[in-house]
């Protein structure tokens, strides 16, 4: 596709340049950058602690320093095992500064999938918390690990905070653990009391050095590492802060509740905030009641965010209650956005609430509408500056005409590098030329606006018509008794697949299977209603509160299985 084909420039705003150069720079670069420009600045609000960008600076400085003099050497993978509190930020950038590679790991990961994880990535390092450090010495012996560094959320409350919360732990984990600071073991309360050497700088190629291994979630396989450099997070952050031009640097206050071991949380809050020396609010588990207070009492302005949270703030009986109206700008990722909660979330904030696209293996955001332009409801909107995107044929022979339903590729300095020691893999996903195919079935339409029909392995084909799932729930999140909803295909003897919906019903509703199929009838065309309906208290979901559709289909898988 050419520059003068590339549709979607004419709906640029004059501020926002469709080509420019993206600092080749360690992102580490930034703290340091921030930590000069708002040194007296809040950069982090953690349960009532607040912290300055000297103080985040100076801190990293100090554990890059531990880092190095505990033998971690250019290139050394470091596993990052935290929820959002001040040390999963301070750990991610004197990581880097120490010239590792983090590898972002979920705190919810069974020993299984962290023993996976660890042995694949080849980490000497885990920085954890101190309830979790039983499971990482547990699989420490069947790994390369050689060091684990143990904090605890008490170890930044204020008081009175910190002296209560070893009760409130021993509650919700039912233990005390108390590992000793050892030789191999690193308490984070004596790394700060102790004399480190200064760090010492290392030389970072940020085109190709490695700046993270972020792992796909694994829904067909095994978990893959990402490969991202530290140009590919510094083009898609400074993609970021040019999309959302009007935002004033040094002066936003950024909720970050996304969790920053998921690519999203990682890109839109804390790099994007470290970058524009923003104030983080660190929020290290979604509570709705929680979420609200913090949004009425400390004034967020920007709010990345994903539908399952703002379904769940909107679903809130109490939400009238708190003053939501500081909120002024929101990208929602990690799954589509229902059209119905995007005007709801923008009724009642009074801000700007847009679709993005992105994943993993784009750093992760290659697609938004305008926060200030034109928008399309439904669409995810139109690639970022530096950002080409095309539609493949389904068949894979050539580029699909505009309008027509194919794969979408993409191409831009965000496009990692491969995937962790196997080639294979991304050979079958990136081109020698840099075109990387996601996963996606979607079209462009003539203005140059993209829409995600669904995913490839998600396509639902029914008597040879072919059923997009994202279609059929648009339709049931415009029930006004419906909450959440998930469509899925499962085996039919008869059609092949057939569709089955699962669906959360809003307080007190009494929706019946009955009202719901009649609903289906009149809005969808007949091939397209459920088959099967299916109400849940909730669904399974991702960290970042992404619906498993996968694992209600295996769960189907099952079931079809033992009744045969």
């Amino acid at each position: 596709m050419t520059q003068t084909e590339k549709l979607w420039h004419q709906h640029y705003p004059k501020e926002i340049e469709v080509e420019k150069e993206y600092e080749e720079r360690p992102l580490h670069d930034y703290l340091k950058e921030s930590a000069t420009v708002y040194e007296k600045k809040k950069a982090l609000y953690f349960l009532g602690k607040e912290m300055t960008y000297k103080e985040v600076y100076e801190e990293a400085c100090h554990l890059a320093g531990y880092l190095q003099e505990n033998g971690l050497k250019k290139g050394d993978r470091v596993s990052i095992m935290l929820p959002n509190c001040p040390q999963s930020v301070i750990s991610y950038y004197a990581v880097l500064m120490a010239g590792g590679i983090v590898v972002q790991t979920n705190p919810l990961y069974t020993e299984r999938e962290l023993q996976y994880q660890l042995k694949d990535s080849g980490a000497k390092m885990i920085i954890c918390l101190d309830v979790l450090y039983p499971k990482a010495a547990s699989v420490k012996p069947d790994t390369d690990l050689e060091h684990i560094l143990v904090t605890g959320i008490k170890d930044y409350l204020p008081f009175p905070k910190s002296t209560l919360y070893p009760f409130v732990q021993k509650k919700e984990y039912k233990m005390i653990v108390r590992p000793e600071h050892g030789k191999d073991t690193h308490l984070w309360r004596k790394i700060f009391k102790s004399e480190v050497p200064a760090v010492v700088e290392v030389p970072i190629d940020a085109k190709n050095d490695l700046a993270l291994l972020q792992y796909t979630g694994g829904t067909t396989g095994y978990p893959k590492g990402v490969m991202l450099t530290h140009y590919n997070l510094v083009a898609n952050t400074q993609m970021s802060v040019d999309w959302m031009y009007k935002c004033k640097k040094g002066e936003e206050v950024t909720l970050g509740m996304l969790p920053f071991f998921h690519v999203y949380g990682m890109t839109a809050v804390m790099n994007l905030s470290i970058m524009m020396g923003s104030k983080m609010l660190l929020i290290p588990k979604f509570e709705v009641e929680d979420v609200l207070k913090t949004i009425d009492k400390q004034r967020p302005t920007l709010f990345p965010g994903a539908p399952t949270i703002y379904i769940g703030l909107l679903n809130h009986p109490n939400i009238h209650k708190y003053d939501l109206s500081s909120i002024e700008a929101c990208i929602s990722g990690s799954a589509p956005l229902p059209v119905e909660v995007m005007e709801q979330f923008e009724q009642v904030t009074g801000g700007k609430l847009v679709e993005g696209y992105g994943l993993t293996e784009t750093s992760p955001v290659t697609h938004s509408n305008l926060l200030w332009g034109k928008r399309v409801p439904g669409s995810i909107g139109i690639p970022w500056p530096n950002t080409d995107a095309k539609i493949i044929e389904l068949s894979g022979e050539g580029d699909a005409e505009t309008g027509a339903i194919g794969e979408i590729a993409v191409k831009g300095p965000q496009v990692m590098k491969g995937y962790w020691n196997k080639p294979e893999e991304t050979e079958e996903v990136l081109s020698p030329d840099g075109w990387f195919k996601t996963g996606d079935i979607g079209y462009m339409d003539d203005e140059g606006y993209f829409y995600i029909v669904d995913r490839k392995k998600d396509m639902i084909i029914a008597g040879g018509y072919n059923i997009y799932p994202r279609e059929v729930e648009e339709i049931l999140y415009e029930h006004s008794d419906i909450q959440e909803a998930v469509v899925v295909g499962v085996p039919d003897p008869y059609r092949g697949e057939t569709v089955k919906v699962f669906v959360v019903r809003k307080e007190n509703s009494t929706l019946t299977e009955e009202e719901l199929d009649a609903f289906c009838k009149k809005n969808i065309a007949v091939y397209k209603v459920p088959k099967l309906y299916e109400f849940r208290d909730e669904l399974p979901k991702t960290a970042v509160g992404k619906i498993l559709r996968r694992n209600l289909v295996e769960e189907e898988k099952e079931k079809l299985s033992t009744h045969s």
